[in-house]
């Protein structure tokens, strides 16, 4: 390998060597898609950005995580620990970098050597995560530049490119491709396909030292980046589209709805209340009843229902745009799609023709809706019986509150109308029981 003197002096007494295989564990940081809670950063010690081995996390989990949303501006982020990685709350849309740091510890394998990592990973449009600046106090790190079809990457060793860098790249298969940097540290490598890859690349410098007592020969450092190939893909997927447009198809809806009335009874907050209740063909409200407290909450709830049922009114030409959010078949929940354009950024999963979650940007909060069962109308439509609503501070990533939602319907004619609606909120302020029962109802003429 020709170095020049330059690189020389910037790189005093460091060994490029390769790591054994990419059957070896690193670590590496994934920036998520919008899904349950926002958006995240997750830390995986592993063969690429995917859960590890739970027995390794509590030898990472002192990482330390930066984000950069703005060029140069590197802001500290709260590393949680889970059962088999670390997480730390994003913003939920923005280009975003995040950078760690994590100090492994003395190993010994034919030499004492201390070990150290340095990941990376990589969510947004390229325009806005090439701007981004390399965090100066790292040792090495893998700086990409995002190209319309090509990926230029650069190993910085204090801050200059390695000449000769011999980059690893991991796809979601453990499939392998070697990347050699030029003379000038510097390698263009076009991704073989889409999905997210797992790049790494090896340091050895010679420097002896002492850590929590122990002596070490040298020290080992790897530095990775995670990203998803393309990055800003805006596409419609046809299979994403086709499986949403199944899904809401299966949903029992209401089709030319005549409206009904209906007695009404319940309690909100332990004050109870009674009287009666007309939804129009157009899903208005009216309520009378013997407690004005109660009006609006009662009101709203069955205006949302009324909503939910609706029969679709978009145009068939107008089909949603989405696409799948990650390459994960076998989530509990089904597949991840990611729904682009409208008032929300949201997202949901959908398995056997059922919608069961939707995920919810909304300015301050971010909102969840599980649906833990459905029941099958008579006609083989879907009807929801419980779910679950959970609301998370977008600037934390802290659970606000959650409310557990138990709805029951009554069969009229060709329509399935509410019966009974039950809502228990949870908070840190304690927890509310609100319930709506229906009764003699009958379809308005």
């Amino acid at each position: 390998m020709n170095l020049s003197k330059t690189a020389l002096g910037a790189l005093p007494f460091v060994v490029l060597a390769l790591a054994s295989s990419a059957e070896a564990h690193f670590l590496f940081i994934r920036v998520t898609p919008p899904a349950e809670g926002g958006r995240a950063a997750e830390v995986y010690f592993s063969e690429q950005a995917a859960a590890g081995d739970p027995r390794f996390v509590e030898k990472v989990a002192h990482t330390k995580l930066w984000k950069q949303t703005e060029p140069g501006k590197l802001e500290p982020l709260e590393v949680r620990k889970t059962a088999d990685r670390l997480r730390a709350h994003l913003p939920s849309s923005g280009s975003v970098s995040v950078i760690g740091v994590c100090e492994y510890g003395v190993l010994t394998r034919e030499r004492p050597f201390l070990l150290r990592y340095f990941p990376k990973g990589l969510a947004g449009k390229p325009d806005e995560l090439n701007r981004f600046q390399r965090r100066p106090e790292a040792p090495l790190e893998i700086m990409a530049t995002i190209g319309d079809e090509s990926i230029e990457l650069a190993a910085l060793s204090d801050g200059q490119p390695m000449p000769g860098a011999m980059f690893h790249a991991v796809d979601e298969d453990l499939s392998e491709e070697e990347i050699a940097a030029d003379d000038d540290g510097r390698a263009t490598w076009k991704p073989s396909a889409a999905g997210t890859w797992s790049i790494y690349v090896k340091r050895v410098t010679p420097t002896g030292g002492e850590r929590d007592g122990k002596r070490y020969d040298e020290i080992r450092d790897f530095a990775t980046v995670c990203l998803s190939w393309p990055l800003a893909s805006t596409q419609a997927d046809g299979k994403a589209v086709e499986l949403f447009e199944d899904a809401i198809a299966a949903r029992a809806q209401w089709r030319s709805f005549p409206g009904f009335r209906a007695k009404i009874a319940g309690s909100v907050d332990g004050r109870p209340f009674a009287g009666d209740v007309k939804v129009a063909a157009d899903g208005s409200v009216q309520l009378t009843s013997d407690d004005e407290a109660t009006h609006d909450w009662v009101e709203g709830q069955l205006a949302s229902i009324a909503m939910h049922r609706a029969a679709s009114t978009r145009p068939a030409a107008e089909r949603p745009r989405l696409r799948f959010g990650d390459a994960d078949e076998h989530h509990p929940l089904g597949r991840l799609l990611i729904f682009d354009g409208g008032q929300f950024a949201s997202s949901y999963r959908v398995k056997d023709r059922q919608i069961t979650v939707v995920n919810r940007a909304m300015g301050r909060e971010n909102m969840t809706i599980t649906v833990l069962d459905n029941e099958r109308t008579a006609d083989g439509h879907f009807l929801p019986r419980s779910y679950t609503v959970h609301y998370w501070d977008d600037a934390s990533g802290r659970l606000v509150r959650s409310e557990a939602i138990e709805d029951r319907w009554h069969r009229v004619g060709s329509f399935d109308l509410p019966a009974g609606h039950t809502v228990t909120a949870s908070s840190d302020s304690g927890q509310a029981v609100r319930n709506i029962l229906l009764s003699e109802h009958e379809l308005t003429e």
